[in-house]
């Protein structure tokens, strides 16, 4: 039996079935988590609180290092007073995205720390300038991210092995991580998240879809053009135009600012692009139920005819991976993340990300010619059960947790 601390801002974050199987099978469980942070049957928790915020006027780079050392020292004294209610943890898994482990070893020197790896900032390469219609390229703004690494790397320093949970994230880390690195994708639960034939979408209004409609899907937590949003909604008029019974369902939040920021009209990316396509929408036929349950999600992926996922160099969603297990044909972006689950031509069709009339031209053959896409979706699931069952991934973890207690 191991003692096992999981530090997360927003605890159980990627960790909740690493913290379940560890529980399961034995283990002693801890966690430390901020405001936004929720307890977890079975686990110590603890939440760190901070005393104040940045300073105003502090230099613009260093903005985010100081938060993060705010956040890192309020972590570290919820763990030294769990240290003095008996806690010594031989293990301690953390994120390190917001500075929390920074201060960790000065608490449990001897203590092991596996950090997950989820993405270092890189002014090329990744999300930053990567699209030219809304990137903003300065010499103040590619210091700013590489500035906002700075913590991350300290913390990298302090642990003895980075989990990435893809290939394409792992190589945003610079060589000198490299070797520390193991990828682990957590997973999703395949159980769950499979075909339903007779899957029925109840949307808001009434209407009701099924499989004898042609749907197709996009699913954003945020909808923004980091994750393709702009593009796909530029493809719809051609599609809506030359697929009269078709309906496309776009599920997520469409008021907040996702990880690439605010809109240019000050509002929200749904509206600047419904104002710029103007009547070229057939509006009845474009349904957005906001956040849904997980299972109305799986029901969505059931009955279209194919999802679409875009995004930009960057952290790769669940809901595609979510999307292939319900054996649902992908069209993606022919971006770096997405090579990593898709092959072109097996799993799905990989197209130029700003190609907007090869999305259409792409997303009017799927609800068409559907027997074309099928064997497609067939293999969606094959690929998601080989490389992002839940039960592997937990198995993963598990395993690399036993060698560094052991050592």
């Amino acid at each position: 039996m191991a003692n096992i601390l999981i530090v997360h801002q927003n605890f159980p974050g990627q960790f909740p079935h690493i913290a379940d199987a560890l529980l399961a099978r034995g283990d002693r469980v801890a966690a430390i988590g901020g405001k936004t942070a929720r307890a977890r049957p079975g686990v110590d928790f603890r939440r760190w609180s901070t005393q104040r915020g940045t300073a105003k006027d502090i230099f613009d780079p260093a903005t985010r290092a100081e938060a993060d050392i705010i956040r890192g020292v309020a972590t570290a004294q919820a763990a030294d007073q769990l240290k003095r209610d008996g806690f010594t943890p031989d293990l301690i898994i953390g994120h390190p995205g917001w500075g929390e482990t920074l201060f960790l070893k000065e608490i449990w020197s001897e203590a092991r720390i596996i950090l997950l790896g989820e993405m270092m900032y890189r002014s090329h390469g990744t999300d930053l300038n990567f699209d030219p219609e809304f990137a903003k390229e300065s010499l103040a703004n590619n210091i700013r991210a590489h500035a906002k690494n700075a913590t991350q790397v300290l913390a990298f320093a302090y642990a003895d092995r980075i989990v990435c949970p893809t290939p394409f994230q792992a190589s945003s880390f610079p060589r000198s991580l490299q070797p520390m690195i193991r990828v682990i994708h957590e997973g999703v639960d395949m159980e769950h998240a499979q075909r339903r034939p007779e899957a029925t979408l109840q949307l808001p209004g009434g209407l009701a879809l099924d499989r004898t409609t042609p749907v197709i899907t996009f699913v954003n937590r945020t909808f923004e053009p980091l994750r393709g949003f702009h593009i796909f909604m530029r493809a719809l008029p051609a599609f809506l135009e030359a697929c009269p019974d078709a309906h496309a369902v776009l599920i997520g939040d469409a008021a907040r600012s996702g990880y690439g920021g605010a809109s240019p009209n000050g509002k929200d990316w749904k509206s600047l692009l419904l104002d710029e396509l103007g009547g070229r929408l057939d509006l009845a036929r474009i349904h957005f139920p906001g956040k849904v349950a997980h299972s109305t999600l799986i029901d969505a992926f059931s009955i279209a005819r194919t999802h679409i996922y875009y995004t930009y160099p960057f952290v790769l969603s669940w809901s595609l991976v979510e999307a292939m297990a319900c054996e649902c044909p992908i069209i993606a972006s022919d971006t770096a993340p997405v090579q990593d689950a898709i092959t072109n031509g097996v799993e799905g069709l990989l197209l130029p990300f700003f190609d907007v009339a090869a999305l259409s031209d792409a997303m009017i053959r799927a609800v068409q010619t559907p027997e074309a896409f099928a064997g497609m979706g067939q293999a969606a699931r094959k690929r998601a059960l080989r490389d992002y069952d839940r039960q592997t991934g937990t198995a993963s973890w598990l395993a690399l947790i036993d060698e560094l207690t052991a050592a």
